[in-house]
């Protein structure tokens, strides 16, 4: 029989740790720091941060950020009074390498939880549903069924083949991993890496998809800024009152 997620939370051996990740470099966001962003008067990373607080099922978090971001993170945490967080840390090039950084300050966590920072709207109902499928396959990711039609294209801009759909997922964040198994993943696994879950199935290990949420985007352009915004006032709107 599985355990329930909560089970997990009193027994030491299965604590679940969160590696929140807010060190990339903003590229597109022309060089701002866009996870400290606001976002409904509060820095975008600090949604995500507030549910994880927030979670039952979740006992320690760390946030990781770039070197010059270190200060704003701390700040943060102590802001807000996020008591869960046990660390900030600083990241390396690559987003692998941050995560890594992330799980070192983890080593007493049976289960690691990766989510992005800049994806503000993970819900309590998405880490009950990852940890859950996670305990089916030791490792999962957040997904959401591809609604677009999707077309395989050359260097030349030339269509090659338009796959079939129903079998197309958008990965998400948060990604569940038994901690030993993400470990074994990011020691053995050397190239560049999207994603962690990617990082695990080069294992040839099983990854379970379990359902994310349209709304749970990534902020990654300023025209995703006015986006979130429309999203959180969806969700904080009264019940019955109308936009």
């Amino acid at each position: 029989m599985n355990p329930r997620p909560d089970q997990g939370v009193s027994n030491p051996r299965h604590k679940v740790g969160v590696v929140v990740v807010a060190a990339g470099s903003s590229r597109r966001m022309g060089g701002i720091e866009k996870v400290f962003l606001s976002l409904a008067g509060k820095p975008l990373v600090a949604h995500s941060l507030q549910t994880f607080e927030d979670s039952t099922l979740v006992d320690n978090v760390v946030l990781v950020v770039s070197d010059s971001a270190r200060d704003d993170g701390e700040r943060i945490v102590a802001e807000f009074g996020y008591g869960k967080v046990v660390d900030v840390v600083v990241g390396g090039a690559r987003r692998q390498d941050s995560v890594l950084q992330g799980m070192d300050r983890l080593s007493d966590c049976g289960i690691i939880m990766v989510h992005d920072g800049a994806r503000p709207f993970v819900s309590g109902d998405m880490i009950s549903r990852g940890l859950d499928a996670m305990r089916m396959a030791s490792a999962a990711t957040a997904g959401v069924p591809v609604t677009d039609t999707i077309k395989i294209v050359d260097a030349d801009m030339v269509v090659k083949s338009t796959p079939d759909r129903t079998t197309l997922w958008a990965a998400q964040t948060p990604q569940v991993f038994k901690s030993q198994l993400l470990r074994e993943a990011h020691r053995r696994v050397t190239h560049d890496s999207t994603d962690d879950a990617a990082m695990v199935e080069a294992l040839g290990t099983e990854v379970k998809v379990f359902m994310g949420s349209y709304e749970n985007m990534k902020v990654t352009t300023p025209e995703d800024v006015s986006l979130a915004e429309a999203i959180h006032a969806a969700r904080t709107r009264p019940s019955g009152q109308s936009a």
